[in-house]
């Protein structure tokens, strides 16, 4: 009798252990959440992701490419911005630059670190990993396991009837016109981008927070940002494929481009990736992922991405998408194609974008590509319009080439 006690209070004990270490990691995890953006602590954190959150890796190529390398450019020293100049080695400093790149054509002619980045670190995407999903996505409906973007995500994704997303084309959550109300204000601690975080580190699913939202507009007719579409979207990657978005990425991407460095994506407890902003990837290889879009799909002798879905992506094809100041059907000033932004004055040049300053810039007509990689503590002060002078620095450095 005593023996059975003792083993009953022996399992007590192991279970009041492991409830204690549950608990221990969701309190971490918010203690991190909350934290993540402090100015002592943002540009390790942007590094280190991994060592924050659990991440499933994404193994580097057996056959990495090294890009071609000489060193013969010297940035601008200064650039306009509305109706001040902005010196660059300030603007860089200022804006806690991490790695910045520039490729004409397929060389690199310019690569710096800063604050502790290295060549083989990997460095947080934020929604740069949401242009990562579209072009994911473009393989797979090339390859037929999505028949039409005029099909409601809800022939897929049944489950989501119950939520702001029931019956809204597969076209309009990829354009950033779902019609689902969100406020994405990372300056609010109210704001629904920052109660998602929270949620996400007491260990509620990604998919559990799409399901809870409601729709607010008509979809289809007006361009608001809604971070949780593109998580719609990897739901529906993720079902099409029966893979991972780690390891679909890894399939039609990373190995055939021969991505150098590993990289991490982060997940949820369900295993289900953070498909809005999870991403950690090395400079060089998001500068290849720059590349690719650059030369319109192809990757050596392999057409990786079709390139009219290259073309689609880049083309926003309805007065709400389309940039400028004026346009009332949308929330902001650059265009949107399918998660991509088209400069407020374009140019032909497109970009990929991520809270906190992350960027991979795209100028066809001059063989140009900018990556750059920051952790500016600044981005959440009301005024800063850093996120605007970044798309100008960039047309600068191209148009001054």
């Amino acid at each position: 009798m005593r023996t059975k006690i003792l083993k009953g209070l022996g399992i007590l004990i192991l279970i009041v252990l492991a409830v204690a270490i549950y608990n221990k990691k969701k309190i971490t995890q918010l203690y991190t959440v909350l934290h993540i953006f402090d100015e002592d602590q943002i540009a390790d954190n942007f590094m280190h992701m991994e060592d924050l959150f659990d991440t499933r890796t994404i193994e580097k190529s057996a056959s990495p490419t090294q890009l071609v390398k000489d060193i013969s450019y010297t940035p601008i020293s200064s650039f306009s911005y509305e109706d001040s100049t902005i010196q660059v080695p300030e603007f860089i400093e200022s804006t806690r630059t991490m790695g910045l790149l520039v490729m004409k054509s397929d060389t690199i002619i310019y690569e710096e670190y800063f604050n502790g980045m290295a060549e083989s670190t990997t460095h947080i995407s934020w929604s740069v990993a949401k242009s990562v999903v579209a072009t994911l996505l473009g393989i797979a409906y090339h390859d037929g396991l999505i028949k039409d973007l005029a099909e409601p995500i809800t022939k897929y994704l049944p489950q989501l009837a119950a939520s702001g997303y029931n019956e809204v084309r597969i076209k309009d959550i990829l354009n950033m016109s779902s019609g689902v109300g969100f406020n994405e204000d990372y300056r609010d601690f109210n704001s629904d981008i920052n109660r998602f975080g929270r949620a996400f580190a007491l260990g509620s699913s990604y998919e559990s927070f799409a399901l809870s939202l409601k729709n607010e507009r008509k979809p289809g007719t007006y361009n608001h940002y809604v971070s949780i579409d593109t998580q719609v979207l990897g739901m529906l990657l993720e079902k099409v494929t029966g893979k991972r978005l780690s390891l679909y990425l890894k399939e039609k991407l990373w190995d055939p481009m021969g991505m150098e460095h590993d990289a991490q994506w982060i997940i949820d407890e369900t295993g289900m990736e953070l498909a809005l902003g999870g991403l950690n990837i090395s400079l060089r290889d998001y500068a290849k992922l720059g590349l690719l879009y650059l030369q319109k799909g192809r990757w050596k002798d392999q057409q990786l991405v079709p390139a009219e879905w290259i073309e689609r992506t880049i083309s926003p094809d309805a007065p709400h998408l389309m940039p400028g100041r004026d346009n009332q059907n949308s929330s902001n000033r650059y265009g949107y194609g399918f998660q991509w932004w088209i400069p407020e004055k374009p140019m032909g040049d497109f970009f990929a974008a991520g809270i906190y300053n992350q960027y991979i810039y795209v100028y066809p007509e001059k063989d140009f590509i900018v990556v750059k990689l920051s952790a500016n503590h600044h981005f959440r002060i009301p005024g800063d319009e850093s996120k605007y002078q970044h798309i100008d620095f960039f047309q600068a450095m191209a148009n001054a080439f």
